[in-house]
């Protein structure tokens, strides 16, 4: 079988397409101003709204390429088949944005612990700082990973898959209504279940709004669900059961008080199977790794659209790592030693967070920031503020670094010029730093449960909507590794032996050539796969969702993802009684669960926000 990844292939339609009369000229300056706007002030602030509510919400966030891609196809499709260049300009300055506002959580956290929360401008610096460092390591290790070593970046060719069928109107109409439905019904159920007054204005039936509003749905986690899917979404529900069970036993061991919920000790043990379960992925990655760039033959001249500047480059990263030790030092007064570790250690984590998003779709921030403060713990540290500063490093860097791999892919794959796709990346970047920061205070200025630490008072009236389950995380284990509470690290260890077994488990079983053979001819085989990965012997990176979240959520996210299966095999079982389908040969990030489930994300955080400006409106007004 040949590699999947191919050289950029040519499109004969681009030569005797006309572009629509009105539109600037590719290449021209009008052409980059008119991309640039679509991106920083409309699917960006878009982006990054849903980014900054997913991560309050439920505790991660899916990243805004295939948004940004499909409406970014919209404002490029008069240009043809060449109109892909400038819709992936568009999602990678996007999905930058994005990515930067889901990190507002770290304010999120200096509130839970109790810290004094910088000017908003020192922030803005800081994290504009670690962006730019984290893109321009990501740009380094780009020959490596993807001229090299072709890792196949499983994102990233799904978004150059769409952005070459996007070329087609009648495609690109039927996706756009179905991110446009779920938007809808996102709004639609995001408003009612925050049980605004005002909402009955619309003319809506009060009866409907009260039976949404109490029934708690949670629009963006059954969107998120419906994703990912019912093999991901399962083993969430599994280990939140298995907490209900085992409470009783962890009280009478004293990991939780009488009050307590599971996820309190919970998330310490599913941290720590992410984290067995990583070191076997991290050992086996870079074994792969090693063997796959020197397998491969010498790379051939660069063709102009790959060419960087690899001085400019070196001295990029050089200027923001020196900015990020200089800022954090002199304007947020952290001790330089803790930031030059980790300004070093974003060299090491991005390189390997960087293999296996490419192999696995996976990009491990949060192991990287927690086992970053490992690290510096035992180097001394033992202040959780600076250890929030100094892994933030680590978060962002690693969050920008893997984009922009990813975004390289895309480009690579279509052929996009390298050098513009950088420079629309940090643009993204700076936006992304300024939104961060304001959309932080927005949503806890709006909503002030975020501001109230859950970790320490869990059952706080309101947590039902806002589970901030990243920011749950990372002040549990900065407390926990930062004081002597035996019971943490208890449950820690207990995490990474488990994480080690079941990862060890799997890999044993599914690498066996009967197993295999066992899942591929019979339909018996495919049953046994799904319940092994779905109920018996789980993932960690799937099933330690359980153990971040309260049961209520998680059953929301399993109904998400079982419904999406549900319906997707119906549509496959009526599409093969068909000579066709509409959804036949998309990349799954285009069918239709798909594409619903990222608008139901999207309406609800615009419900969110708009909700919230309205409170804060009227308070002031």
């Amino acid at each position: 079988m040949s590699d999947p990844v191919t050289a950029p292939p040519t499109d004969k339609r681009s030569a005797t397409h006309r572009r629509v009369r009105f539109l600037p000229r590719i290449g021209s300056r009008g052409y980059h101003v008119l991309l640039g706007a679509v991106a920083i002030l409309l699917l960006g602030p878009l982006g990054g709204i849903s980014a900054a509510f997913m991560n309050f919400s439920i505790g991660f966030f899916v990243g805004g390429q295939v948004l940004a891609g499909i409406l970014g196809s919209a404002v490029t499709l008069g240009y043809g088949p060449e109109g892909k260049h400038g819709a992936n300009y568009i999602q990678t300055m996007a999905a930058s944005v994005a990515g930067m506002c889901g990190m507002g959580v770290l304010i999120q956290a200096m509130l839970w612990l109790g810290l004094p929360e910088p000017p908003a401008w020192q922030l803005v610096l800081y994290y504009l700082c670690i962006g730019m460092f984290g893109v321009g390591v990501g740009m380094l290790y780009t020959p490596i990973l993807i001229d090299r070593m072709q890792l196949m970046f499983p994102s990233g060719f799904a978004v150059a898959n769409i952005l070459r069928a996007l070329t087609d109107r009648n495609l690109l109409r039927r996706s756009i209504a179905k991110l446009g439905g779920g938007m809808g019904a996102g709004y639609l159920v995001g408003v009612s279940s925050l049980n605004i007054p005002w909402f009955a204005g619309l003319g809506l039936p009060s009866s409907a709004i009260a039976t949404l509003g109490s029934a708690g749905i949670s629009a963006s986690t059954v969107g998120a669900g419906m994703i990912v899917g019912a093999r991901i979404a399962i083993p969430a529900l599994v280990v939140a059961l298995i907490g209900v069970w085992q409470r009783p036993h962890l009280i009478s061991m004293g990991w939780l008080g009488p009050d307590d919920p599971f996820r309190k000790i919970g998330f310490i043990i599913s941290l720590g199977t992410i984290l067995g379960a990583a070191i076997i992925d991290i050992i086996l990655i870079l074994i792969q790794a090693g063997r796959r760039y020197m397998e491969r033959i010498p790379a051939p001249a660069q063709e102009d659209w790959k060419r960087i500047n690899q001085l400019g480059l070196f001295i990029w990263i050089l200027f923001w790592g020196t900015g990020i030790v200089v800022v954090g030092s002199a304007v947020l007064h952290q001790p330089w030693f803790y930031l030059v570790v980790a300004v070093l250690l974003s060299f090491l984590f991005v390189l390997v967070n960087g293999i296996s998003l490419g192999i696995s779709d996976w990009n491990p921030i949060s192991s990287a920031f927690v086992l970053s403060v490992f690290i510096l713990a035992a180097l001394g540290l033992r202040d959780p503020g600076v250890g929030l500063l100094c892994a933030s490093i680590l978060l962002i860097a690693c969050s920008e670094g893997g984009d922009m791999q990813q975004d390289r892919s895309t480009g690579w794959r279509l052929g996009t010029n390298r050098l513009f796709q950088f420079r629309y990346q940090v643009i993204g970047i700076a936006m992304g730093a300024v939104l961060a920061v304001a959309l932080a205070k927005l949503f806890m200025s709006a909503y002030p449960i975020l501001t109230q630490d859950q970790f320490s008072h869990p059952h706080l009236p309101g947590t039902e909507k806002w589970q901030s389950a990243m920011t749950f995380k990372f002040v549990g284990a900065l407390r926990g590794i930062t004081t002597s509470q035996p019971q943490v690290m208890q449950a820690l260890q207990l995490g990474i032996a488990l994480g080690l077994a079941i990862e060890i488990a799997r890999k044993l079983i599914k690498s066996r050539p009967q197993y295999k053979r066992f899942v591929t001819n019979r339909r018996t085989g495919r049953v046994v796969d799904f319940l092994l990965d779905a109920v018996f012997l789980s993932s960690p990176y799937a099933s330690s969702f359980g153990g971040f979240v309260e049961l209520p959520t998680v059953l929301w996210w399993t109904g998400g993802g079982v419904g999406a299966a549900l319906y997707n095999g119906l549509m496959g079982r009526l599409a093969a009684r068909k000579s066709g389908s509409a959804e036949e040969n998309l990349p799954a990030d285009m069918s239709t669960t798909s594409l619903v489930g990222g608008g139901l994300i999207a309406g609800d955080s615009l419900a969110a926000l708009s909700v919230g400006i309205y409170g804060l409106l009227r308070t002031v007004f």
